[in-house]
């Protein structure tokens, strides 16, 4: 049997305690959310929402967002392919129209589905049940346009994204009103298209030219660069690109600011339904350490971003 003393459980008796009504509490019932009404307006159903964690953080981006945009300053969205996939080029068409966003970011993802949608009104195919042939990623047109618009605009001295936006437009395809490219040529957005050689379905094919894409995607790179020189007071938006996009910002934020462009202070915000380490890093936090404020909200894309599309929409219209 053991010789060592048994610990005894600590007293509770001496605690020190203070009043309630004394203690700084987190959460307040002035904060709480307030119940729907039938037939209220969007605008109520702003009012009502909480005044507290992601509810305050939507809110402030939006003031953010606003703010930009009545001292004309420079607004960019960022966005992966998944974005369009999910239905919301008409909502980035419209910010585009309205004057909501000065210019836009895509992967090289980004054009493959945006002219798809262009040329057939639909996109995205079952990885899974052609895989197994070979046949993932074959499509002819799609191919073909887009190599030759890359081409095209490796010779025309043209970005990425100007190229496709103009060829979309010269071929006038049925759904070009669906095509974020195309609008943004027509309104004559920059929109600009940033590459992983090996990552699309289109460098697979033979009509490919690796020249051409690395020379109009560096283009943009350089395009895109010369925006974010631009963003003081601004606002960046990343929607769900995990790595390219926020790898891409990062190394034009440095390349503005060693050319002698302060970049400060800004607003950036990652919008996606899985939070990452790049963007959480290279968009919210390092950009905004010195002066600034980052975000990061949680939510898919289909449902976040037109909400907070329409919040910005509203509270814009609220201050005319």
């Amino acid at each position: 049997m053991s010789t060592r003393p048994r610990i005894k459980p600590l007293p509770l008796t001496g605690v020190a305690t203070y009043s309630l009504h004394d203690r700084h509490s987190k959460v307040n019932r002035q904060d709480f959310g307030q119940p729907w009404q039938p037939g209220g307006s969007f605008r109520e159903y702003l009012d009502r929402l909480p005044n507290i964690l992601a509810a305050t953080q939507l809110k402030q981006i939006v003031s953010a967002w606003v703010t930009a945009r009545r001292q004309d300053k420079l607004m960019l969205l960022g966005f992966g392919a998944h974005a369009l996939k999910v239905g919301l080029s008409p909502i980035i068409i419209d910010l585009m129209r309205q004057g909501w966003l000065s210019g836009v970011a895509l992967n090289g993802a980004g054009i493959i589905h945006d002219a798809e949608i262009a040329m057939v009104g639909r996109t995205s195919e079952e990885v899974e049940t052609v895989l197994g042939a070979g046949q993932f990623g074959m499509a002819e047109e799609t191919a073909v346009f887009l190599n030759r618009a890359t081409a095209w605009g490796a010779e025309h001295n043209l970005g990425l994204g100007e190229a496709v936006g103009r060829r979309l437009l010269g071929e006038n395809f049925p759904h070009n009103d669906l095509s974020v490219l195309a609008q943004a040529a027509a309104l004559e957005i920059p929109a600009t298209v940033h590459v992983a050689l090996g990552t699309d379905i289109i460098h697979m094919h033979p009509s490919v030219d690796p020249a051409a894409v690395g020379r109009t995607s560096h283009q943009d790179f350089r395009l895109f660069a010369a925006l974010v020189s631009r963003l003081s007071g601004g606002i960046y938006l990343n929607l769900g690109s995990a790595v390219l996009l926020p790898e891409v910002f990062l190394k034009a934020l440095s390349l503005a600011r060693n050319l002698g462009n302060p970049v400060a202070p800004l607003t950036t915000v990652n919008l996606d339904f899985i939070q990452h380490y790049r963007p959480l890093t290279n968009v919210v936090r390092r950009p905004t350490q010195e002066s600034g404020q980052g975000f990061a909200l949680t939510g898919h894309h289909e449902i976040l971003f037109p909400l907070l599309a329409a919040m910005v929409v509203e509270e814009g219209h609220a201050g005319e």
